[in-house]
């Protein structure tokens, strides 16, 4: 599941990984696809003798105080764990992942057999890169002792980049300073305002290599004092990767014509619309959140989305977003959700010979049209 939807792509808030179970256990059986973990689907796991259960909401979500049997969700999870189950949960992660839920949702919005727009990008991007991974060291070094600085620092694991190692960048300038009574400068003489022809010296490195990358520098820098700023460094944002998607339509369609499209993607019967403007009105920026998506309206806006299509939201929530000229398609929960669990087997399985992943016959709606 890493390598589809690694995990660091999750919202803060959310509860995804190993909800329960033993990582080091061997996955003996098949792997059922669920939306949610539901007695007809664990029923259906312990009828074929299931080693997981890969649920798309996680089944522990708040903050639990024992595990009981006398609770109903909770038995759940005894049940599941007493028959050799795990129990996997990757909710946003997969949201988040490029090609997989909310891309999935945004195909139901073009015409079928279309081919995908080229502008489609995440509402709110996000780095699979944690910030707090690496930084910038950064040296000032005279021209005769930088080979031997950029060498020290890259042996310290500074200047690696993908498959390419000792990457730096230097750039030559003018260095001042005034040493005092009691310093040792290597050039110049105390007491006397000293200009030195300087080469700034910069390399990435993984912030837990800093300590040993500043040992490694005083030792071999000629400077009594040298100088030496480390920068932390921002994580790159992917444009496909992130919260929601929006994506812009090479051919513009009314609201009514987008409705309908979801309904033959998504094999529904029904969706609900709240147009914010004349029906007739041709639009071609769609914001797209799969389950409930009311979070990023506010986002859809900023980047002019003209409607926005989710699985739920309350009354309240598309008045507001009709206020900003925004118009909403309500397709079920659910909805927006389930049909990617089949896509995410077939992934699944490719990557993983033998693993037997499937969607689960029991995950049905829960709410139906009567």
């Amino acid at each position: 599941m890493d390598a589809v939807a690694p995990l660091a792509l999750a919202e803060e808030w959310d509860n995804v990984g190993l909800i329960a179970g033993d990582a080091r256990s061997a996955l003996r059986g098949p792997v059922l696809l669920t939306i949610d973990l539901t007695d007809g689907v664990l029923s259906e796991a312990e009828g074929v003798g299931a080693g997981a259960i890969l649920s798309y909401h996680p089944p522990i979500f708040h903050a639990i105080k024992r595990l009981v049997a006398s609770d109903a969700r909770q038995g759940l999870i005894l049940r599941a764990l007493a028959g050799g189950m795990a129990v996997v949960s990757p909710h946003t992660s997969l949201d988040a992942a490029p090609g997989c839920m909310s891309d999935w949702l945004a195909d139901a919005v073009l015409e079928p057999g279309q081919p995908r727009s080229a502008d489609r990008r995440a509402l709110i991007p996000r780095a699979i890169e944690q910030a707090s991974g690496r930084c910038k060291i950064v040296t000032f070094v005279p021209a005769s002792h930088v080979e031997q600085v950029r060498g020290a620092l890259a042996s310290a694991g500074a200047g690696t980049i993908g498959n390419y190692q000792a990457c730096s960048f230097s750039a030559t300038g003018t260095g001042t300073f005034l040493g005092n009574q009691g310093a040792h400068p290597t050039v110049g003489k105390v007491g006397q305002l000293e200009h030195v022809p300087e080469v700034r010296l910069e390399m990435v490195i993984l912030r837990r290599a800093v300590p040993l990358a500043v040992e490694l520098l005083r030792s071999l820098h000629p400077y009594e004092e040298p100088g030496i700023d480390v920068y932390p460094l921002e994580p790159k944002a992917e444009r496909g990767t992130g919260a929601g998607r929006r994506l812009t339509l090479d051919t513009p369609a009314t609201i009514g014509e987008l409705a309908q499209r979801v309904k033959t993607n998504l094999g529904l019967t029904h969706v609900q619309i709240a147009p914010a403007r004349a029906v007739e009105s041709k639009l071609s920026r769609i914001g797209i959140c799969p389950g409930a998506g009311a979070s990023l309206v506010e986002s859809a806006s900023r980047e002019s989305c003209e409607v926005f299509l989710t699985g739920e939201m309350k009354h309240h929530e598309v008045l507001a977003a009709n206020a900003m000229g925004i118009g909403i398609i309500l397709a079920g929960h659910s909805n927006t959700e389930r049909g990617f669990l089949p896509r995410l087997a077939e992934r699944l399985n490719a990557i993983t010979p033998g693993l037997q992943a499937r969607h689960a016959g029991a995950d049905k709606v829960l709410m139906r049209t009567v």
